[in-house]
């Protein structure tokens, strides 16, 4: 019995906690302590992707699907305002979305592969090129038309021309001369008669005579005005211009015959590809064959070509089976040293044809452009020469998509028709855009078109797809909003009608 008063006592104790944590939870709105400000005001509601769409009751974004996000009497309509020009806020799950990716510079180091097209041509220093000596008629030609194999001292065709007997009847009288005074000559006299008759003869080979022909008019000294024309060399027949019985022309060529065991493969080379020396070792892979080579590059210097605007380096290769044919295209990789300096995906890099740029994450889920300066590219990344640090993180991949919204979202902010401040406009914007959350519809600012499926605003440019429905052009931005609208035209047609007719009346009661 003792006991009772102290049990009153903690039972007093007990009430008069709860009833102070009664009067702190009336305080601050919450059980517990935990204070909420209950005296801002909620203006509007905005889509957190795109600040130009505005509501006056909470809901759904019809662009993304995201919660619209409450802005309050006192605040910016957005995080997204305060950011610099350009800049563009994404939370984790716009990113995935996206696709976002990102990662940091690396020091380009080591050897790089450098894959390139090439052509295969003939060996210039075995390349044969017969030219006609003198005017005339070609008297008969053999079979052996371009792409044909030809052996050393093999008829080629018959040639006939005036100019050949007196070349002859010279030659002939000087060989005449030498045989009747050979043995009353003296070694001098001897040796400059035969000078002459050497000279003879070297115009008669000019002309296409062969060694066997020489032979037999010294032998039987009986003229001819036909020469047989022969091949110099053991080759393919590139190209030949003539055809029986065809007149020709001193110095007009006949023939062009190439030995292709040993080949030269020009290859297209760009200046950030790097110096290959003399003599290193390259992979060749001709499509056509389903064949891969080893090359060797030639000590010669390569020549700019300024129609490809590329240079061109000379390989040279052992072609057996003579399977490799001139004109055939080749793919050539070699090994070269990576460009110093720090180098990220090419990918990463996106080029308006003015100035390069890449988007870099700056805070946690804060992308910012970034223009940047190129000096290089080997495989598929580029060197930067400007612009980046070593810890930098680049977005390499969803960055066309991050660069359309951060555009996107700069024309919404420059071509924005209301002020938060201004009331009338407010509730014009507020009205107009209720209409449009309801068919599922944005009401873009001034300038934007708006797809009637999805409700993006969009820029003139970024429009992809348009159809006409009952007269009236109607804008999408991707296939899948057009495949939607070519489904049921007439649903986004006559919500697109409804739309605007809410917005013209609420103008009007405004």
């Amino acid at each position: 019995m003792k006991r009772t008063p102290t049990i009153a006592i903690a039972a007093l104790g007990l009430t008069g906690l709860i009833a102070l944590g009664f009067v702190a939870g009336r305080v601050t709105g919450k059980p517990g302590g935990e204070a909420k400000s209950t005296s801002r005001r909620v203006l509007y509601w905005v889509d957190p992707m795109h600040p130009a769409y505005r509501s006056d009751k909470p809901g759904i974004a019809p662009d993304c699907g995201m919660a619209l996000e409450p802005v309050y009497e006192g605040e910016s309509s957005s995080p997204q305002a305060n950011l610099p020009a350009g800049s563009i806020l994404l939370n984790a799950e716009r990113q995935q979305m996206i696709g976002i990716r990102v990662e940091t510079p690396k020091m380009s180091m080591g050897s790089r592969t450098v894959r390139t097209t090439g052509r295969v041509t003939a060996d210039e220093n075995h390349l044969y090129k017969i030219n006609a000596g003198a005017d005339g008629w070609i008297e008969s030609l053999d079979d052996n038309p371009p792409g044909s194999v030809v052996k050393k001292t093999q008829e080629l065709a018959k040639l006939y021309s005036p100019d050949f007997r007196t070349a002859e009847t010279t030659y002939l009288g000087f060989v005449a001369s030498v045989e009747r005074l050979r043995q009353n000559m003296s070694m001098d006299e001897m040796k400059q008669v035969e000078d002459s008759s050497r000279f003879n003869e070297e115009q008669l080979r000019l002309f296409g005579m062969g060694d066997e022909q020489l032979e037999q008019l010294r032998k039987t000294h009986r003229q001819t005005s036909v020469i047989n024309l022969l091949s110099p060399a053991d080759g393919v027949v590139l190209t030949r211009s003539i055809s029986p019985r065809q007149r020709f022309e001193k110095g007009q060529e006949l023939f062009r015959i190439a030995d292709l065991r040993k080949v030269w493969i020009v290859a297209d080379m760009h200046g950030e590809d790097g110096e290959m020396r003399p003599g290193s070792r390259a992979k060749v892979s001709i499509p056509e064959l389903g064949k891969t080579i080893n090359a060797t590059v030639s000590s010669s210097t390569p020549l700019f070509d300024e129609t490809s605007r590329t240079l061109k380096l000379r390989l040279e290769a052992d072609n057996p089976g003579l399977l490799m044919r001139p004109n055939m295209y080749a793919d050539v990789e070699f090994q070269a040293k990576a460009p110093a300096g720090l180098s990220i995906p090419a990918e990463a890099v996106l080029d308006s044809g003015l100035r390069k740029i890449v988007y870099v994450e700056v805070n946690d889920g804060v992308f910012e452009p970034r223009a940047v300066e190129i000096s290089g590219a080997y495989s598929d990344r580029v060197i930067v020469a400007k612009g980046l640090t070593a810890s930098d993180r680049i977005v390499v991949s969803g960055n066309f998509l991050l660069d359309s919204e951060s555009r996107m979202r700069s024309a919404s902010a420059s071509n924005s028709v209301s002020s938060p401040g201004s009331k009338p406009a407010m509730q014009m914007t507020s009205r107009a855009n209720t209409a449009a959350h309801s068919t599922g519809m944005a009401v873009a600012p001034s300038g934007i078109i708006v797809d009637p499926v999805c409700g993006m605003p969009l820029k003139p440019e970024e429009v992809k797809f348009t159809e006409s429905y009952r007269g009236k052009q109607f804008h999408l931005c991707s296939d899948s909003c057009r495949k939607k609208f070519l489904a049921d035209p007439a649903k986004y047609a006559s919500e697109v009608a409804a739309s605007e007719a809410m917005t013209e009346a609420g103008r009007s009661h405004d």
